[in-house]
């Protein structure tokens, strides 16, 4: 397989980072929920504004994916305070938002970003990592489990009008 990239995203990248956010987030959920609620999740949560001022946090990194330059993914990583409602681990940090476009699935590519998500947090000092993760994307919570994260608890979130739940699950780095 050929080698993945990982580069930082800047605000010069909002454009880019807004559409592979929306195309990868309706890959995943788009079957399962409302279109109005996908809409009104896109208006608050991937409006150009917002996603300038989760860029702007020193706290949090976003990273695209890219293989052979092409752009596939992107995460993105909250520490200190910046972590969602403020669920904190002692010595830990959190994965917010992990996504592939659908072709990349299944092939290798999600072992390789964790590995480099868990690079990041062992050179910064980190010795957990946590991420919350909707219970009924079981493709992604049979990922988790297959490569050593533990549920842990979980938490209430709107998706649009639509209030949804979290597992939360964690792993030691």
């Amino acid at each position: 397989m050929t080698n993945l990239s990982f580069e930082e995203i800047s605000n010069n990248d909002l454009k880019n980072l807004r559409s592979i956010s929306i195309k990868t987030f309706k890959q995943t959920f788009a079957a399962s929920n409302s279109s109005e609620n996908m809409s009104l999740y896109f208006r608050n949560k991937m409006s150009f504004e917002k996603l300038k001022q989760e860029t702007c946090d020193p706290n949090t990194k976003f990273y695209f994916i890219k293989k052979e330059n092409k752009t596939i993914g992107y995460i993105k990583l909250n520490f200190k305070e910046s972590q969602r409602e403020k669920m904190y681990i002692d010595n830990g940090f959190e994965i917010e938002r992990i996504y592939l476009i659908n072709e990349y699935q299944g092939v290798g590519i999600g072992k390789k970003v964790l590995t480099k998500i868990f690079k990041i947090g062992k050179e910064s000092g980190y010795k957990k990592l946590w991420l919350g993760v909707w219970e009924r994307n079981f493709k992604a919570i049979k990922f988790y489990k297959k490569h050593g994260f533990k549920k842990f608890g979980k938490y209430s979130f709107l998706l649009g009008n639509d209030l949804q739940t979290d597992y939360l699950m964690e792993i030691d780095i």
